[in-house]
């Protein structure tokens, strides 16, 4: 209840109180400049980097103090240097030393962070033995953030730092693109990509000092990585990741310091939590990448491949006579309510009527079932000419992907193939159904035939006459190669297309 009531007091404390005022500002700014810049390290795959960074430039803030007192000029300026000399060693012990460039990261930022917490012990205890009572480093705050030591000269030094990040990110946002996805392509480009290294660096140094106020520096690289990350779940375009990337930073401030305000907590922690949550949000109910979305993709291509399963068997069945359920249970390994549930589907969809306990395929269902047959039998051959596996070996492989292939995918496979007539079991593969029963393609050498009068269009029909191939006409089949059919017509050789072949339409004596 206490909490209820604080929620409803927050208008009018930041209306009335200039401290939570410039705490809420300074909040949304560092939301969207992390948010922003982490883009570039989660995408760089250097989130790790970024974490190390934020630790190793306790050390400048420290020696900073320590020579021109509690200054937030002084801080920025030390806390830059060191970030910058940490980006140095690392980048240097990766290139020259035999270490792994994660291995090298630890050492450095370590390193870096024992050496910041050794000054602020000894800062502290030379303040305590000579009873010093001006401003002193406190641990807490520069960990964990400070919600009531955001100054106005603080909200300056963050809004400097938000425009120049989003400026410069603007302006050299090519650059930045190219290198990030093709390195190669970048230094052939003539862009230095150890440049742009270190000018990520320098603007992560000038941010993190930005967050010392709001975040701290054990959290800022949450900020840093989970808005990105949450923002990559939405989008595969950049320039929206990107925009993405630092409204969720901003909503992040704006909820996570108002928490802090009401839980009287330090505000690091509060963002932290905030921004969890949403992405813990995006991960689960994400367009196209979020687990619920996944989870009903799978559930329908399941359902998809029973009805597909169902319909093919139905199929191969119609061929031998009446289609019953208790033949498709035969044939299949699924239960009675299950093949029950599955046709009564196919029915809603018109592939099939089911009457009197027998099943028949309706065309659009006798269409599809072709459609599937075919794909089976045309991977089967691809698996067995080009990937040379064995006629035991392919079914299983098969059932799996005809259900993935498409239609494009398995007219490539045909025209890979030559426009085999049978698969690697001696069955018939089907033909299209917009191509004809019994096409030119599918007859062997030394076989006899006849152009019939019926083809599918009238393109066919321009082809056979510049062949000189007329209705009626007979003809025998001399050569195949995988380009042309070499047919006989009164003594006279003509090369067919195989593409064209397999659009005529034939008769056989």
């Amino acid at each position: 209840m206490e909490i209820w009531m604080a929620l409803l007091e927050l208008p009018e404390i930041y209306r009335t109180e200039p401290i939570f005022q410039r705490a809420l500002i300074a909040a949304i700014m560092v939301g969207i400049t992390c948010g922003v810049l982490g883009c570039f390290f989660v995408l760089r795959n250097m989130s790790l980097i970024g974490d190390a960074l934020s630790h190793a430039i306790l050390p400048g803030l420290v020696f900073a103090f320590m020579l021109v007192g509690y200054s937030t000029i002084g801080f920025f300026i030390g806390s830059t240097i060191a970030g910058m000399i940490t980006a140095v060693m690392i980048t240097w012990i990766s290139q020259n030393v035999q270490t792994k460039a994660d291995a090298s990261i630890g050492i450095v930022f370590t390193f870096m962070f024992a050496v910041g917490i050794i000054g602020i012990s000894r800062v502290a205890r030379v303040h305590a033995d000579g009873g010093d009572t001006s401003p002193h480093i406190d641990m807490q705050h520069f960990l964990f953030g400070n919600l009531l030591g955001v100054e106005t000269t603080d909200l300056y030094l963050t809004a400097a730092v938000m425009i120049y990040v989003l400026f410069s990110i603007y302006i050299f946002y090519r650059y930045l693109f190219v290198a990030t996805f093709q390195e190669v392509i970048a230094e052939t480009m003539g862009i230095s990509v150890q440049s742009l290294h270190y000018f990520l660096m320098l603007l992560l140094s000038f941010t993190v000092v930005a967050s010392l106020q709001t975040v701290g520096l054990i959290l800022v690289v949450a900020m840093l990585i989970t808005p990105a990350s949450t923002a990559l779940l939405l989008s595969d375009n950049l320039k929206v990741v990107i925009v993405l990337s630092g409204i969720i930073g901003a909503i992040t401030g704006c909820i996570g310091m108002s928490l802090a305000i009401v839980l009287d907590a330090p505000p690091g922690p509060e963002l932290v939590v905030v921004v969890s949550f949403l992405f813990f949000l995006a991960a689960m109910f994400a367009p196209k990448k979020g687990y619920v979305y996944r989870f009903l993709q799978k559930r329908r291509l399941q359902k998809k491949i029973q009805q597909e399963d169902i319909l093919k068997q139905a199929f191969r069945l119609g061929e031998g006579g009446p289609i019953t359920k208790e033949k498709l249970m035969s044939k299949l390994a699924f239960s009675a309510a299950l093949v029950g549930k599955n046709l009564n589907r196919l029915k809603r969809k018109g592939l099939i009527e089911n009457k009197n306990q027998q099943i028949t395929l309706t065309e659009e269902g006798k269409k599809e079932a072709n459609r599937l047959v075919r794909a089976h039998r045309l991977w089967e051959t691809y698996m067995v000419e080009q990937m040379g596996m064995t006629e035991e070996q392919i079914h299983e492989e098969a059932e799996q992907y005809e259900h993935l292939l498409t239609d494009d995918m398995v007219e490539e496979v045909d025209e890979k193939l030559g426009y085999p007539a049978t698969d690697p079991h001696g069955s018939k593969i089907p033909t299209r159904k917009d191509h004809p029963d019994f096409p030119l393609s599918h007859l062997a050498p030394k076989s006899l035939a006849q152009i019939d009068e019926a083809q599918i269009n009238e393109t066919v029909f321009t082809e056979l006459s510049k062949l000189g191939l007329l209705p009626e006409t007979n003809i025998e089949v001399l050569e195949r190669t995988p380009h042309f059919i070499e047919v006989n017509i009164n003594g006279r050789t003509v090369s067919v297309p195989v593409k064209l072949a397999r659009e005529i339409n034939i008769k056989v004596p």
